[in-house]
């Protein structure tokens, strides 16, 4: 529908251009030719040549059009904010009714001898083209984002203030393209209304990419399990949609749940950004083993600055505050879930830092054992599956990455793990019938992967809702790399964070 929308635009702009070229004298020949007949636009109306030039860019070039069609439809005398609104936003009925109606005419150089823009308009104008032109570089090169949980602590901390680069893995073409300028998915002050119209969706698709993700990078993306939310500020993204609807109260029931919360249904590139490191790409083998992460069978990079649970057993002697504060990093004035007492017992303490506050900790002589922290709880995990697939957070898989390209059984032991991938995020539809499996209407034994697949984990690793809890993250759902913290506070700023690269 996006597509036929894109089309339906651009090709009554055209047509209008080339009429209202032929009302002007152009000849047939190079009124009609496309591209060419803007050099017409261009020689007319005294434009500088340069700007021809420039609407071939792409995406850039579009509103360079726009812009010389507004300057077009002014040597006819339209020259108000009403009609330059028509000429950028309805330009397929506007334009051929400027070329093919008796009542509107040519003028030329003469239409603007006694036009003066009121101040007014160019205080408009301005402001369109700021918007304009932080709307592209918002979209197309860098955007900046806010750590809002404490995930990828402490490699990124909250109220970390990110540069995102949209460049490095190939900017993103707007799906949702009408939408709020300058805001995601959601309008300011209104947390439960959509900043953005169904009206137009287009394909996925995206500008060439400079390289590939790579296995450890810190990515942004567009989070998977969140197409559909509970749209409540208390449930969104924190408390997603399809961990309810599982839930013994809703069992699967969409009806019943549909009945007792609003429901909303994101497009791809307006659900919740979410940010984590890319732990595996496609192909990859991943495995998490006693807390430990594993990629294709070897142990995997751990950032200096990632955090873990530990269980820390001491003799009784207290470890002291000072160390605490400054060697471990936590407050001991401010309440905290990073230190506290484990399960009741005595001189047991369940703490959350990073393998070198361990080491540290290891080293004082009151501290008798430091050891992982591993969850077992089974049943809230990837793929959901409990008979054949009893993962927990820390005791997960191994399973495989999906590659583009890879032939994936479908079978009851296996379908749990394709069967999101398949119907949600490659559009297919896939239902059980009389023991088999049925994809798009025919009996399906296997399925060809369309895509590739990634595995994003937080440094937090557990504080981290990632995917040991919803799966694979696909390569539409990449937004793009994490590369600079510019600005950082907590009550006051943290200077010795900006400007730090993100590693």
């Amino acid at each position: 529908m996006g597509f036929i929308c894109l089309i339906i635009f651009w090709v009554g702009w055209y047509i209008g251009i080339y009429s209202m070229l032929k009302k002007a004298g152009v000849e047939n020949v190079k009124a009609i030719i496309p591209i060419y007949n803007t050099w017409e636009v261009v020689r007319l109306c005294n434009i500088p040549k340069i700007w021809f030039w420039i609407q071939l860019i792409p995406i850039l070039g579009q509103f360079v059009s726009l812009w010389i069609s507004i300057i077009f439809v002014m040597h006819f005398k339209k020259v108000n904010l009403i009609q330059h609104a028509l000429t950028v936003f309805f330009p397929f009925i506007y334009l051929p009714y400027l070329g093919f109606s008796a009542n509107e005419k040519w003028y030329g150089a003469e239409a603007l001898v006694h036009y003066h823009k009121p101040a007014s308009r160019e205080w408009i104008d301005a402001a369109v083209f700021a918007v304009v032109a932080a709307t592209l570089i918002r979209t197309f090169f860098f955007e900046a984002y806010v750590i809002p949980t404490e995930s990828m602590e402490k490699t990124l901390l909250v109220n970390d203030f990110l540069f995102v680069d949209k460049i490095t893995y190939g900017a993103r073409i707007p799906q949702t393209p009408i939408s709020f300028p300058f805001v995601h998915n959601t309008l300011p002050g209104a947390p439960t209304t959509p900043s953005y119209v169904k009206w137009v969706q287009l394909d996925y698709s995206r500008l060439p990419k400079i390289r590939n993700i790579n296995r450890n990078d810190v990515v942004v993306f567009n989070f998977p399990a969140g197409d559909t939310i509970i749209n409540d500020p208390e449930y969104g993204s924190k408390i997603p949609y399809y961990d309810v609807l599982r839930s013994p109260e809703f069992n699967g029931d969409r009806e019943k749940l549909k009945a007792q919360f609003p429901i909303l249904v994101h497009p791809i590139d307006k659900t919740d950004n979410y940010i984590k490191r890319c732990v595996g790409i496609p192909g990859d083998i991943i495995q998490v083993k006693e807390s430990q992460l594993w990629v294709n069978h070897q142990l995997a990079y751990v950032a200096s600055s990632a955090q873990t649970e530990y269980i820390v057993v001491t003799d009784g002697k207290p470890i002291p505050e000072d160390f605490i504060e400054d060697s471990i990093g936590i407050s001991t004035t401010e309440a905290t879930t990073d230190f506290k007492v484990f399960e009741g017992k005595p001189n047991t303490y369940l703490i959350n830092m990073t393998a070198g506050a361990a080491a540290s900790l290891r080293k004082l002589p009151q501290v008798k054992e430091v050891i992982f922290y591993v969850d077992n709880m089974v049943g809230t995990t990837f793929p959901n599956e409990v008979q054949h697939f009893p993962f927990t957070v820390d005791n997960f898989g191994p399973i495989r990455i999906p590659k583009k390209g890879d032939i994936v059984e479908l079978n009851d032991s296996t379908i749990e793990l394709y069967r999101r991938l398949i119907t949600n995020y490659e559009h297919n539809t896939l239902e059980k019938a009389n023991g088999q499996y049925i994809l798009n209407g025919s009996v399906a034994t296997s399925y060809t992967v369309k895509q590739d697949y990634y595995w994003m984990m937080g440094d937090n690793r557990h504080r981290s809702q990632d995917s040991r809890y919803w799966g694979y993250v696909p390569e539409t759902h990449i937004v793009g790399r994490a590369a600079l913290i510019w600005f950082s506070y907590n009550k006051s700023i943290r200077w010795n964070r900006l400007f730090n690269r993100i590693k």
